[in-house]
């Protein structure tokens, strides 16, 4: 895959605004499709293979890190309106909206809080393995918080975003976790841990995103929404979108089997298939 990816072959750029310096990186060309990472990641997290996916399909996908972390300046911080406006703020500068905002986990989250703030510059919103504002239904597992607080081997990688018990799962983990080691230049540094789980807390929450008016615009919105999660999340179990989804109007769900809070890493292809034709619709 690496002597044909894009992805791996993109340039690391900067953009100042706000008195500091973003990097992020563009592929491809089309539709502007705008990537949040999740807790714990940058530029260099998201797979290859997906990335590609959604440029062969159209797509000119541009990820980014969040200030203060990886490649970018400022202040660090993972306050979901913060995120928020880092991506409000890179939306502007690249003057690219309205695009398609997506966002993985505590990525999804912000990408939430991009919706109920700037509505003018997203189209659609694409959330992979996130939670939604309010009460859960089902909160996370204690082992998240375990893993999330030290650093991680191939086995803490499959825990994390695979279906351990899954033989298949476990194949797709080996092949992603491959994946993501392909780029050797202008790798993003990785977030310090001991900050990360300063962040974090001490476990599970409920609600994780206590934000009511982000929920009455997710009620509300004509724009389109789409999850893609797995039966076994971990992190931010998909029982919590399903139990939502009537009052959601313009919610579509996509839920994969055997499978955890990386779908679209066991799933490249099938998830950056599912997003093109959410759009398409």
């Amino acid at each position: 895959m690496k002597d044909s990816s894009c992805s791996l072959d993109a340039n690391t750029q900067f953009i100042e605004s706000a008195g500091r310096r973003l990097a992020y990186r563009t592929l491809g060309e089309g539709r502007p499709l705008v990537l949040m990472v999740r807790y714990r990641g940058t530029l260099d997290d998201w797979d290859p293979l997906f990335l590609d996916s959604l440029v062969n399909l159209g797509f000119q996908v541009t990820v980014f890190d969040y200030s203060g972390l990886g490649q970018s300046t400022g202040e660090p911080s993972y306050n979901p309106a913060a995120l928020a406006k880092d991506a409000i703020d890179l939306i502007q500068a690249l003057g690219l909206g309205p695009v398609i905002l997506g966002g993985w986990s505590l990525g999804g989250i912000a990408t939430q809080v991009v919706l109920a703030q700037a509505p003018q510059l997203v189209s659609h919103a694409v959330l992979l393995a996130t939670t939604p504002p309010g009460q859960l239904v089902k909160p996370g597992e204690a082992l998240f918080y375990e893993l999330a607080r030290r650093e991680n081997d191939f086995e803490d990688f499959v825990s994390l975003f695979f279906e351990p018990t899954s033989e298949p799962s476990r194949r797709s983990a080996e092949l992603a976790w491959s994946r993501l080691a392909e780029r050797s230049q202008e790798r993003s540094p990785q977030v310090p841990v001991a900050w990360a789980a300063q962040q974090l807390g001490e476990g599970p929450k409920n609600p994780v995103f206590p934000v009511e008016a982000v929920l009455n615009v997710l009620k509300s919105t004509h724009i389109p929404l789409l999850h893609l999660g797995a039966d076994h999340d971990i992190v931010f179990p998909v029982e919590n979108w399903y139990a939502l989804s009537a009052q959601l109007p313009t919610l579509q769900l996509v839920t994969f089997p055997s499978a955890g809070h990386g779908p679209h890493m066991q799933h490249p292809l099938a998830a950056a298939r599912h997003i093109a034709a959410f759009i398409g619709d």
